[in-house]
């Protein structure tokens, strides 16, 4: 059987850092067991069979292996390795009443107390008996591997949550049991267990999928060769992202500089330029042409963009999107340095920039243009130089321009600084000369830099120099310079005092730049922290409510679909041609912070039909208040996050990506809490399951000789006299003190006890013998008993410890009885916080006393 392996292969040789990196890897996974996936396109491409050979194999080398379940299905292959000779050692299944019928389960208990080194589980997304402790099989696969239990198992891909509703569309059949996509990421090996859809269906003729109608049944449905060929491709595709993500983390690991070209991948620098929109189509040509995969990268300057540049680059982004590219956003003020860095991360094969369109002159005076230093650092990556629209005669200028897109406040702080300069240095010319006024000067443009831009700089450096030579350098007040010492002063004054200017400004935008990475990056810390905090959904949805309030200063609002407090707003929202059968009805949680109107939730349930932003800052619904995100888990949508941001105020894609990480940890967390709520569910069935257990082994013990017991009852009701008074014939002898104040009791369970104690002392004791009642108050009133004594012979001391037990009965006792008297008694007793007393009668016989508490009940005022 032809089997792909997608495991990671150990980097041997790597710099110190990345050894430490995989070092720690290794100390945090030491703890947990490693999880091998078989994986499959289909039912009988023979996952189970791949597994028990694998199995096979460690079990030769030493390796301690248990079955725990293995489904066969009457293969007789997979049988044959299963059984041997040697048979593999296996547990006992254990079996669950249910619905009149008994299922065979694994047993999960019983593997956690063997602790073997290897566990095979077959089948991760099967759904457990009712009365299991876990509602699903891959649940208990985490907690094996929680506690270091190494475990094979088997999964088709169409079992997987990420792509349920891909297989749904491609076979038309539902696919009901699902595997989070966590499970599978957390897989240490992963084994594609391939076959061409016509060996399969070869398979599925023979007998070895499945038998007689049903075989026929599936060839005509599921197992088409169509539907085959696109869940092989869906297979393949999802091992192939797998180990593109295990290069990377090797890259990473390793500090690889270099690209590995194990397949096509683009990258195309994204801006807020309209040919920007022109290139990000070019690439997707390119990348559908080579059938490859692409990213669109745009870089922050830490450069302030005017609201329409803003939005060009926010247009640009969301069309690369739409077109199926990964946008990554990085910060760096060297746009080219940012990129190679992107392209190297994302192991990108060709780089696709736009043609410059600046000036030569300005290009060497930066360094070279950005397509001249992309070629120098690409290394073994392609470059690809897409040419632009022509410019008119009117807008080349724009190629000599300088960036002056400051705030007027900045030239204005510019020039007031200069002219308190220039102020203090007329006092120190006549004592330091004009050359040390030339560094003051200097001195105050670079510090400038930290606090204003490089047009205010370049503004500051040229006002400098002029108010330096007109008033400075001789002659005086007047711009000509007769010294050639004084004039290269003066241009070597201008040129320092742009360059560091310029240098100063660009360290500021270093700076800004990573104080936005930090400040993000701390905002989803504190969000995790949150929420890993909250110990309900509320407690969730209040801690994300805050924090996005904090980092963005807007209003939110989440809608849930979840299981939450019946405090929740029910919004029945208006049906949709685009619904498939789902509710119309969301939950609204108590926290929003701004008044929602039908139009925001229709926005909401767009949003969450469709799993796509909507409504301001997008091209759906964009005239609604909020920003809306899906709050999306695999395959599953369980609500919907609004922001809605203050007027005026324009969220960034940044900021937006940021916005949907949030709502990516949220969804987490509230999935969390659900299957949460599912385990103490699943535990409570449980312990349902237990008592219902213990409640059949007592009415158990009463049938297992039904036929006797009437035959006796039925003698007894014969000879019994007509009044049937279990007293007749013991004096009943009762002392009661004339003011017994009411008791605070339950009459029934109370009533019944009495009852029990008084036939028990009319069963076993001798004709004629008196019985005694007697009740009052002791313990200064905190306390009520009631005795029952008789002059029977007593309780023997061998009964002590077994007295109040059920099904005890005393060796004298009379046939019929359940031996349940006394065991009640003390329970309905014990019930109402009181107990049971037994001893000896001074007069021969026993004595029970049943205490309950008292409390005197305060007499009433007068209103």
């Amino acid at each position: 059987m032809p089997a792909a392996n997608a495991t990671s292969p150990d980097p041997s040789r790597s710099d110190p850092d990345a050894l430490l990196a995989a070092a720690r890897r290794a100390e945090a996974a030491a703890a947990r067991g490693r999880l091998t996936l078989f994986f499959g396109m289909a039912p009988g491409v023979g996952k189970t069979y791949a597994m028990l050979v694998a199995a096979r194999r460690e079990l030769a080398v030493g390796t301690d292996v248990l079955v725990g379940l293995v489904e066969t299905h009457g293969r007789a292959e997979t049988a044959a390795l299963l059984d041997g000779p040697p048979p593999l050692p296996s547990l006992p299944r254990r079996a669950f009443a249910h619905r009149d019928t008994t299922l065979l389960e694994f047993d999960l208990e019983a593997a956690l107390a063997r602790r073997p080194a290897l566990l095979l589980v077959d089948e991760l997304a099967h759904t457990n008996a009712p009365g299991s402790r876990h509602a699903k099989r891959y649940q208990d696969v985490e907690e094996l591997l929680s506690a270091g239990i190494n475990v094979y198992t088997t999964l088709n891909v169409q079992h997987l949550a990420s792509r349920a509703d891909t297989v749904r569309q491609i076979t038309g059949a539902p696919v009901h049991e699902t595997v989070p996509d966590s499970v599978i990421e957390a897989a240490a090996d992963i084994r594609l267990i391939d076959l061409t859809p016509a060996e399969l269906r070869a398979r599925l003729a023979s007998g070895k999928v499945y038998l007689g109608e049903r075989a026929a049944l599936a060839a005509e449905n599921f197992f088409q060769e169509t539907h085959l060929t696109a869940l092989r491709e869906l297979a393949l595709r999802l091992t192939a992202e797998r180990v593109d993500k295990q290069l990377r983390d090797i890259r990473e690991d390793t500090g690889a500089r270099r690209v590995m070209r194990g397949g096509e991948r683009l990258l195309v620098a994204v801006g807020p330029s309209p040919f920007s929109t022109r290139l990000v189509r070019w690439t997707r040509r390119m990348a559908y042409a080579l059938d490859a995969t692409w990213v669109a990268v745009s870089v922050e300057t830490g450069e302030v963009l005017p609201a329409d540049e803003q939005r060009r680059l926010d247009e640009n982004l969301a069309l690369a999107r739409e077109l199926g590219a990964e946008v990554v956003v990085v910060s760096d003020r060297d746009i080219a340095a940012a990129l190679l860095r992107a392209a190297l991360r994302h192991n990108v094969s060709q780089i696709v920039i736009g043609k410059p369109r600046s000036h030569p002159l300005l290009d060497l005076a930066r360094g070279g243009s950005l397509v001249d230093r992309l070629v120098r650092g690409s290394g073994q990556t392609d470059v690809y130089v897409v040419p632009a629209e022509a410019r008119t005669g009117r807008d080349r200028w724009r190629a000599w321009r300088v960036p002056v897109l400051s705030r007027p406040r900045e030239y204005g702080v510019a020039a007031a600084t200069l002219a308190v300069v220039t102020l203090v240095a007329l006092v120190l010319a006549p004592y330091a000369g004009h050359s040390a006024v030339a560094f003051l000067y200097l001195a105050t443009v670079v510090s400038l830099g930290r606090f204003i831009g490089q047009g205010p700089i370049f503004a500051a450096a040229a006002l400098g120099a002029l108010t330096w030579n007109f008033l400075f350098i001789p002659p005086l007040y007047t711009f000509r310079i007769t010294k050639f010492e004084d004039g290269l002063a003066f241009a070597l004054f201008f040129v320092v005092a742009l360059v560091t200017g310029r240098l100063t400004t660009r360290i500021r935008a270093q700076v800004q730049a990573q104080d936005a990475g930090e400040r993000r990056a701390t905002a989803l810390y504190q969000l995790t922290r949150d929420l890993a905090a909250a110990r309900s959904a509320d407690e969730v949805i209040r801690a994300a409510t805050t924090r996005l309030t904090d980092v963005f200063g807007a209003r939110p609002a989440i809608f849930t679909t979840a299981q939450i407090p019946s405090s929740y707003l029910k919004l029945n929202l208006p049906p949709s041609s685009a619904e498939t059968g789902a509710s119309a009805r969301l939950l609204l949680h108590p926290s929003a912070a701004f008044v929602i109107t039908p139009k925001e939730e229709a926005v909401a349930l767009w949003s969450l039909r469709h799993r796509r932003p909507a409504g301001r800052f997008t091209d759906t619904l964009p005239a609604a208040e909020a920003y809306h995100v899906p709050l999306v888990v695999g395959d599953r949508a369980l609500g919907v996050l609004a922001l809605r941001p203050p007027d005026g105020v324009t969220l960034t894609h940044a900021q937006r990506d940021l916005i949907e990480t949030f709502a990516a940890q949220l969804a987490l967390a509230l999935e969390s809490e659900q299957l949460r709520a599912a385990q103490e569910t699943s535990r409570l069935t449980t312990e349902s399951e237990k008592l219902h257990r213990a409640l059949l082994d007592g009415v158990s013990h009463e049938l297992k000789t039904p036929l006797a017991v009437i035959a006796g009852s039925a003698d007894a009701l014969a000879t019994a006299p007509a009044a049937h008074d279990a007293l007749e014939g013991h004096p009943l002898e009762v002392s009661l003190p004339e003011e017994m104040p009411p008791l605070r009791t339950d009459f029934a369970l109370t009533e019944q006890a009495l009852v029990n104690l008084l036939v028990n002392a009319s069963h076993h004791t001798p004709p004629g013998t008196p019985v005694f009642v007697s009740a009052g108050l002791d313990r200064g009133g905190t306390r009520a008993f009631f005795t029952i004594a008789d002059r029977g012979p007593g309780l023997p001391p061998s009964m002590n410890d077994r007295l109040f037990k059920k099904f005890e009965r005393g060796d004298a006792a009379r046939a019929g009885g359940l031996g349940l008297g006394l065991s009640i008694v003390r329970g309905f007793i014990t019930a109402q916080g009181g107990e049971v007393v037994v001893g000896e009668n001074p007069g021969g016989g026993a004595v029970f006393t049943l205490y309950l508490p008292h409390a005197t009940p305060k007499p009433e005022t007068a209103s």
